[in-house]
């Protein structure tokens, strides 16, 4: 399924931006400029919260140290969510201690595949490109906000909860420059649910809504189970169209 996936985004990519060999071996100036300010902006998400853990090394490339952080960011019902943000040790002083801390971030949306034993597990983060510490004590609910232009990577899963509630989830493919893609589950509520039952693969579909993190219990034998957290969008607004 995600090779299906990479192959619908090569191929919008190659349409929408012409070919993948010109961007790249052009100059980091003019269309390559343009290409690649533009695919950023299908990705953006600002979150105000309060850090709630230290820095913790994740990976290097290039020389450059990338550090994980967690960020708690209050719902309108004050239920907390606690997002993961990957940060550059060039854009923060990583061996400072933030906890406590309000700080407002900018960003995108990313995930990988991380190799577990014999299978690959979705690890989703914040990529931050701004950070900003908040001296006034603003509400760290106010803001929760991320914007997603992409393609339909499976077939939605349309299901009611035991309540009646009625929930759609999606798996979103978005482009990033030179190829690349971060594939993203989101998940809609009611009409929107009804709505995105029916979309089909390859679709391009766009997304307002929030980051929010849900426990769940991964069974890992008949009798026991491991705690985690897993990281969605919640779709607050969706427009979607299936392109020839």
């Amino acid at each position: 399924m995600i090779r299906s996936c990479i192959n619908i985004v090569v191929d919008k990519i190659t349409r929408g931006y012409q070919s993948l060999e010109g961007v790249e071996s052009e100059p980091k100036e003019g269309r390559n400029t343009k290409m690649t300010d533009k695919v950023m902006e299908n990705n953006r998400v600002a979150i105000i919260g309060e850090v709630v853990s230290d820095f913790e090394f994740s990976h290097e490339v290039f020389g450059e140290g990338f550090y994980m952080l967690e960020v708690s960011v209050n719902r309108l019902s004050n239920q907390p969510d606690i997002i993961p943000l990957m940060v550059s040790e060039r854009l923060v002083d990583v061996t400072k201690d933030y906890k406590g801390q309000i700080i407002e971030v900018n960003g995108q949306f990313r995930s990988y595949n991380r190799h577990e034993g014999s299978r690959n597990r979705l690890v989703l983060s914040i990529f931050v490109r701004e950070w900003e510490i908040l001296e006034d004590g603003t509400d760290s609910g106010k803001t929760n906000q991320i914007y997603l232009e992409g393609y339909i990577c499976k077939p939605p899963i349309y299901r009611k909860t035991p309540l009646g509630r009625e929930i759609a989830d999606l798996l979103v493919a978005v482009n990033r420059p030179y190829g690349k893609s971060d594939y993203i589950p989101c998940i809609a509520w009611g009409r929107n649910a009804r709505y995105a039952a029916n979309f089909e693969v390859g679709g391009k579909i766009v997304i307002w809504g929030r980051v929010q993190s849900r426990e769940y219990i991964k069974k890992t034998e008949e009798t026991e189970g491991e705690k985690r957290i897993a990281y969605e969008v919640s779709v607050s607004k969706l427009d979607y169209e299936m392109e020839d």
